[in-house]
């Protein structure tokens, strides 16, 4: 039985052998783990349950707490909300994310930018095994007020939209994308060597 002593005795580089091994009757305690107050409890915690998901699908019956995690008060249980869901899309046979990919994509507009990074960024994890879901992510991704968007933070967010546009485009281009893409490869926002990088994607 896993116990905070053994969890936290865990090297970060032994993580993702560590998550293979761990029983699998101690997810539950993980997940418990993932409201704990200690940051140090939770963030391991969080780290095995997401390394367990790039390889077992037993990460995934806990679906329904990480959906109401997404809609908490508090931003840290927002992003582990939208880190496992993303992270337990490819085990989602069902298709349970129709349901909540709305509550997902709300996220794109969380008051806290570094929750609006995760999103975005965690849409790697979803756009491969979502391919019915693709129109309405690029919709959402390019419906983003970037100005909106604290000016430190803009060309980041940019950047994270135009990774998952560049993704989604290999399956399907839309006009829509593709506007998108000239106005931010022809913008201010982004600088030379961002622009650069965006093409070597394209």
């Amino acid at each position: 039985m896993i116990t905070v002593e053994s969890l936290m005795s865990i090297n970060k580089n032994d993580l993702k052998e560590a998550s293979k091994g761990i029983d699998k009757s101690d997810l539950s305690q993980l997940v418990e783990w993932l409201s704990e107050k200690d940051d140090k409890i939770r963030y391991q915690s969080l780290l095995m349950l997401r390394n367990r998901s790039l390889y077992f699908d037993d990460v995934y019956p806990f679906w329904d707490i990480f959906c109401k995690k997404m809609k908490s008060e508090n931003s840290y249980q927002r992003s582990i909300g939208l880190m496992l869901i993303a992270d337990n899309a490819k085990w989602d046979k069902d298709n349970r994310i129709d349901d909540v990919i709305d509550d997902y994509l709300s996220l794109l507009n969380d008051e806290k930018p570094i929750t609006v990074r995760q999103c975005i960024q965690e849409l790697h994890n979803i756009v491969p095994y979502k391919s019915h879901l693709h129109s309405k992510i690029a919709n959402n991704l390019i419906s983003v007020n970037i100005m909106d968007v604290k000016e430190t933070m803009r060309k980041l967010i940019l950047l994270d939209i135009l990774e998952i546009l560049a993704i989604v485009r290999k399956q399907q281009s839309t006009d829509e994308i593709e506007n998108y893409i000239f106005k931010a490869l022809t913008g201010e926002i982004l600088d030379k060597k961002s622009k650069k990088q965006i093409e070597s994607m394209l």
